[in-house]
């Protein structure tokens, strides 16, 4: 992997670590929370696309409009499993959870549908991951031992949607050269008009509230959430996505450590030190 690589992916890991931290701060009201923030990101992002989709030439195709529809099924699948996570268990839970479970299912389709054989490092990486999620579980928690349960739940489903947006979003810029930006903001606004039937029917007073209590929230992560990903997709472009991944996974301890400090979750020690072996896991798969 370059330097220009590793540096995009290194600062995507702060960004996705910052991101979620705002999340976090939002209890009530995922769903609205989750369409403010990527309508959010449409409108900030749009003039950026637009002057890179007309600087590159690139015309909107139907491949250019369709692959962000299945991205932005996948990434609604995912936002909603997150903020759900973060609203009943503790983010020292679900955040290394979702973060060491993408890896270790993307590898598993790998072998189980592409047929592909990985090293005797690689499976060892999985059982590392397995054994930082379990050093994780085993610890207190703020919400007691249900919140626990929930945070492997909702962290398992997370991870689930992780590696099937990161495979089909891998295939998309690199099969299919799209553009990263403007491929993720076409995908942002297809989730933007896939939940807006849900939100104008259930959820209008959740909006009303989200929109006037966590405004800095939704700023926060519709700047960050999108330039975490498109600096990682862009680093997809130049470097394997067997490096990329687990380089952005650095973002695990991060969090870790930033839940604790802002949050004052309990057992900041056996959390830091399941995240740290969840990170090596993830490492040695990528060998």
């Amino acid at each position: 992997m370059s330097t220009l690589a590793l540096t995009m992916v290194l600062v995507a890991a702060l960004c996705h670590a910052l991101w979620n931290i705002a999340a976090k701060r939002v209890r009530t009201g995922g769903f609205a929370f989750v369409w403010s923030y990527d309508a959010a990101s449409v409108l900030l992002w749009a003039p950026l696309a637009l002057l890179t989709l007309r600087a590159s030439g690139a015309e909107l195709s139907p491949a250019l409009v369709l692959s962000p529809l299945v991205s932005g099924v996948l990434h609604i699948a995912y936002q909603l499993a997150l903020q759900t996570g973060y609203a009943r268990a503790d983010l020292g839970v679900v955040y290394p959870v979702a973060r060491g479970v993408g890896p270790v299912l993307s590898m598993a389709v790998a072998i189980l549908v592409l047929g592909e054989r990985p090293g005797w490092a690689a499976l060892l990486g999985a059982l590392v991951v397995i054994a930082g999620i379990v050093v994780v579980a085993t610890g207190r928690s703020s919400t007691g031992r249900h919140g626990v349960r929930s945070g492997l739940l909702w962290g398992g489903a997370t991870g689930l949607a992780i590696a099937a947006y990161t495979l089909w979003d891998s295939w998309s810029v690199t099969a299919l050269e799209q553009p990263p930006l403007i491929y993720f903001l076409l995908s942002c606004l297809w989730q933007v008009l896939l939940m807006t039937p849900t939100l104008l029917r259930r959820h209008r007073e959740d909006l009303r509230t989200v929109l006037r209590t966590h405004q800095r929230e939704i700023v926060v992560v519709a700047l960050l959430s999108p330039l975490a990903y498109v600096l990682v997709l862009e680093a997809m472009r130049t470097a394997p996505v067997s490096l990329v991944a687990p380089a952005r996974e650095s973002s695990i301890v991060v969090g870790s450590l930033l839940a604790w400090w802002l949050f004052r979750e309990p057992d900041p020690a056996r959390r830091l030190l399941g995240a740290a072996v969840v990170l090596v896991g993830i490492v040695l798969i990528a060998v």
